[in-house]
C-alpha cells in the first residue's frame, strides 16, 4: 500500500514539475520562436504560454524594440579618388520574428557588410565636396536599399546615418585653408559692403541737410515776406487812419465854425492866413481869386495911407 502512495506521489510531483516548468510568460517586446520536433510551429507574443515538455522548445527569443548597430569606419573611395574613412550608424526594429530566426546567420554581420558594401557604391559615383555636402541625400539611398534587402529577414531600416567622414590629413588641409580663404574673403566682402553703405547713409544725411536748409531758408524767406507785407498793410493803414481822423477834424472844425456862424471879416481873415500858407509853399504860379485880390488892394491902401 505504502509503495503504490509513494508511486502515486512521486508520478503526481512528476506531472506537477513538467506542468510548472512548461508554464511561460512572455514580457512586453519580446516574441517567443516556438519549434515542434525541430519545425517551426508558431510565434509567442506577450502573455502566458504553456510549453509542452520534449515535444515544444523555444528556438529564439526576439527583441522587438528598435535597435541601434554602430558599425566600424570603413574605407571608400570617391569619385575623384580620394580615400576617405566613414562610419555608419543604423537603427532597425525585427517586425517578424520567424523570418529574423530563420531568415539569415548573423544577421547583424548581413547588416553591416550590406552597409559597407552599399556605402562603397554610393560613394564611388559621388565627388569629394558632394560627399561632403549630401549626407542627406546619401543616408536616404543607403536606408531604401538596406530595408529593401532586409525585408525578407523580418528587419526593418528605420533609419541610417553617416556618423563620421574623415577625409586624409592633406585633403582635410586644404579645405581648412580653403575655408580660410571664404571666411577672408566674405569678410573683406562684408567690409567693402558696410563702407558703401556707410558712405551712401552719409551722403544721403548730407542731402537730407542740404534740404531742410534750403526749406528753412524757404521758410524764413517767405515769413518775412510776409511780416513785411503785414508791415505795410499796417503802415498804409494806419495812414489812412490818421488822414481819415485829420479830414474828420477839419469836417469837425467846418462843421462847428458853421454852426457859429462866422461874420465877413472872420472869412476874410481866414482866406488870408490861407494864402500866407500857400505862399509859404514851394509853387511858382499862385492862382489868387478875385474877392482876395480886392482884399489885397484894399490892405495895400491901408497901408500907404499909414
Amino acid at each position: 500500500m505504502i509503495p503504490a502512495i509513494i508511486a502515486i506521489s512521486a508520478v503526481a510531483l512528476i506531472i506537477l514539475i513538467v506542468i510548472v516548468t512548461g508554464i511561460k510568460i512572455v514580457p512586453q517586446a519580446k516574441a517567443y520562436v516556438i519549434e515542434r520536433f525541430g519545425a517551426y510551429d508558431k510565434t509567442w507574443q506577450t502573455g502566458l504560454h504553456f510549453l509542452i515538455p520534449i515535444v515544444e522548445r523555444i528556438s529564439k527569443i526576439v527583441s522587438l524594440k528598435e535597435q541601434v548597430a554602430d558599425f566600424a569606419p570603413q574605407p571608400v573611395i570617391t569619385k575623384d579618388n580620394v580615400t576617405m574613412q566613414i562610419d555608419t550608424v543604423v537603427f532597425f526594429q525585427i517586425t517578424d520574428a520567424k523570418l529574423y530566426a530563420y531568415g539569415v546567420e548573423r544577421p547583424l554581420m548581413a547588416i553591416e557588410n550590406l552597409t559597407a558594401t552599399t556605402l562603397r557604391n554610393i560613394i564611388g559615383d559621388l565627388e569629394l565636396d558632394n560627399t561632403l555636402t549630401s549626407r542627406d541625400t546619401i543616408n536616404a539611398k543607403i536606408r531604401s536599399i538596406l530595408d529593401e534587402a532586409t525585408d525578407p529577414w523580418g528587419i526593418k531600416i528605420t533609419r541610417v546615418e553617416l556618423k563620421n567622414i574623415k577625409p586624409p590629413a592633406e585633403i582635410q588641409d586644404a579645405m581648412e585653408k580653403q575655408m580660410k580663404a571664404e571666411r577672408q574673403r566674405r569678410e573683406a566682402i562684408l567690409k567693402a559692403e558696410g563702407e558703401k553703405a556707410s558712405s551712401i547713409l552719409v551722403a544721403e544725411g548730407k542731402k537730407a541737410s542740404q534740404i531742410l536748409e534750403a526749406e528753412a531758408q524757404k521758410e524764413s524767406a517767405i515769413l518775412k515776406a510776409e511780416a513785411e507785407k503785414q508791415a505795410q498793410i499796417l503802415k498804409a493803414e494806419a495812414e489812412k487812419e490818421s488822414i481819415l481822423r485829420v479830414n474828420e477834424a477839419h469836417a469837425e472844425s467846418i462843421r462847428m465854425i458853421n454852426e457859429a456862424k462866422p461874420d465877413e471879416a472872420y472869412l476874410t481873415m481866414k482866406k488870408l492866413e490861407a494864402l500866407e500858407r500857400v505862399g509859404d509853399g514851394q509853387a511858382t504860379k499862385i492862382i489868387i481869386p478875385s474877392e482876395l485880390q480886392k482884399l489885397v488892394g484894399l490892405v495895400n491902401t491901408i497901408k500907404d495911407g499909414n
